[in-house]
Parts: structure tokens; sequence; C-alpha cells
């Protein structure tokens, strides 16, 4: 999950990460500030938890690839790979995005939704065990005539490429530099507004941001943990905020007026605290007034609601994902 508004550039903020606006309450900080500590090399129970919520990330990219059919309804994917991560013992780090064509990121339907799997489907997978998080995606081209396997191959190549170069300490220039050129040798675009990103316990931003694309940033990456991800497409190379997502964070911890909207803040601050989570499962658990109570929330500033992140040309867009740790000693891709 990227730094797609999924944190990046050009007001494109927290692609489905932690909570960096300027407005975010006291009620989180404390929990933010908590988990903002890098990986040492004695972090042994992070390093392990961490491993863990990689090795189901895989098994769930293989579930889901094998799963997914043209004409599926988005809702009973993002279901069934929801109950999948629990079934195998993790924890969702946010709503799975099923983002179709020209939407980058940020897609997850509502119970009723009847959009289908179609064209090229991006998706974006988190888990967590212990709050430390596995972040990883890929590209199904469900069109007839597989006219967008290139284009995901593009998306593939860069991210395989950024992760050789981790062995040797590169600059954040160096991976930005790779991708860029990796993608437009294919004869496509990096969206340059969506980033990869650092992930800390609860945090899936935690503030370090890896451009997909060259920059002047000479600085390396300190010990810790980092999803890459890609987006290569056939537009111009930039995103603009559409629609709602129908994924939502909290931004201020308080207690709202109707008991509705007080019983489904509780739980989400009980279960996410900073990490995202979809309208659906609100739906699923609070039933029909679920929609009044999440409306509420989003007008008294309680929860942030993310906006779909939609390519400015409307091109196709294919994206890839994996999640590394570095340590003093290793590198550890955790999600391949």
């Amino acid at each position: 999950m990227n730094e797609k508004s999924y944190g990046g550039n050009n007001g494109i903020r927290e692609h489905m990460g932690k909570v960096t606006r300027d407005k975010s309450k006291k009620n989180l900080q404390k929990i933010n500030e908590k988990n903002k500590s890098k990986i040492t090399s004695d972090s042994n129970q992070e390093i392990d938890s961490y491993i863990k919520a990689g090795e189901i990330a895989k098994k769930i990219r293989v579930f889901a690839g094998n799963l997914i059919k043209k004409d599926m309804l988005l809702s009973e994917i993002a279901k069934k790979i929801h109950d999948k991560i629990e079934e195998l013992g993790g924890e969702q780090a946010f709503p799975v995005n099923l983002s179709i064509d020209d939407i980058a990121a940020h897609y997850h339907p509502t119970q009723e939704d009847k959009t289908l799997a179609a064209g090229l489907l991006k998706i974006d997978i988190g888990v967590h065990i212990n709050g430390y998080i596995a972040d990883t995606a890929f590209s199904l081209d469900l069109t007839d005539d597989k006219k967008h396997t290139k284009l995901i191959e593009a998306a593939e190549s860069a991210l395989n490429e950024a992760l050789k170069l981790q062995d040797n300490d590169p600059t954040l220039n160096d991976i930005g530099k790779t991708i860029q050129e990796e993608i437009q040798n294919k004869g496509f675009s990096p969206i340059v507004n969506l980033c990869g990103h650092s992930l800390a316990q609860h945090n899936i931003h935690a503030g370090i941001t890896i451009p997909n694309h060259a920059n002047n940033n000479e600085n390396t990456l300190p010990e810790g943990s980092y999803a890459i991800e890609p987006f290569a497409t056939t537009g111009e190379g930039k995103i603009y905020e559409g629609p709602p997502s129908n994924i939502y964070v909290i931004d201020n911890y308080k207690k709202p007026r109707s008991p509705t909207a007080r019983k489904i803040i509780d739980y989400v601050y009980e279960k996410y605290k900073t990490l995202p989570f979809s309208l659906r499962e609100i739906q699923e658990k609070f039933g029909p007034m679920s929609r009044l109570g999440m409306k509420e929330l989003v007008q008294n500033n309680i929860i942030h609601s993310y906006p779909q992140l939609i390519e400015k040309e409307h091109g196709i867009v294919a994206q890839a994902e994996h999640t590394f740790i570095k340590t003093k000693d290793n590198i550890i891709i955790t999600t391949k």
C-alpha cells in the first residue's frame, strides 16, 4: 500500500497510512510516537513478526491469484481475502485495494457494491502480526486478449530491479532512477506522485518515502522495514484525488453523540488504532444503520475518508509491490 494520498508528493499524502495530517489529534499521537523506532540488529521479536506477516501475505497473493476471475464481484473478493488473512493467523493491515484500470489505488467495495472484476485489476494486500506489517501488491490482466501484459511486466521489472539494488545500499535517487528508467525503457510512464514508504508497528507510512522517479536525494535507507511499489501507466504519470474509496482511518478519537457512531468508533479504535478500515466491514458488523454512523464520524472529523487515486489522463495503471527488512547485516524480502 503506497504513499498514495495507501504519503507522496504534490498533495498526495498518505496512501493508506498513519495519520500524518496537521490536524491529527493527541489521542493518536502517543501511538504514532511509540511506533517510530527503527529495527535494530537485536529486534528479534519485531523481525519475527514482520517475517510471519510476510509469510501470510505470500500465501494471500497465491490465494487471491487463484481466486479472482473475470466478472467476479469485488465485494466477494474483498471478503474472501479478509477472511483468509484471519484464517491464516494474521490481521488486516488495511482493506485490500481492488483498483481497476485508471484507478491507481484506494478502491474497496462496499457490501452492496456490484462492481465486477475486469480490465487491469490491482490487488494491494496488507497483513500484520502484532502490528508489524507486510505490504504487497500485484496486477492481473483480466482482458480477453491480455492487452495489458507488457504494462504489468514493466511494473514488475521495475520492482525487481529496485529490490536487486538493496544489497549495495543504494541512495533514494538510485532507487527512483532505476524504477523510472525500467518503466520508461518499456514504453510507459512511472506515476511520480505515488511513492514507496517505510513501515513501523501499526504504521503503514512511517515517515520515509521512496520515490518512483529520479530525484536529488543522496541519502540511503536506515535500518528498518520498507515497501517499494512502482506504478506503471499508459498515461501522463500523475494521479489526482477522486471519489471516496470506502476506506477510512481514525483522525481524532473522541466520543460522538449517537449510540451507533459511538459503537463504531469504539470498535475501530480497539481493533485498528491508526490502521485503515473499510465501510464494508462496518456494514457487516453494524448493519443498516452503519452508513449514518459513519457519516456522523466523518462530518465531525473523527474519521478521515480516503479518496480514490486516479491517473490524470485516465491511463491504465499497473502496480507491483514487496516489503523488505534492512538490518545491520541483511536484506530480507518478506513477501517474495
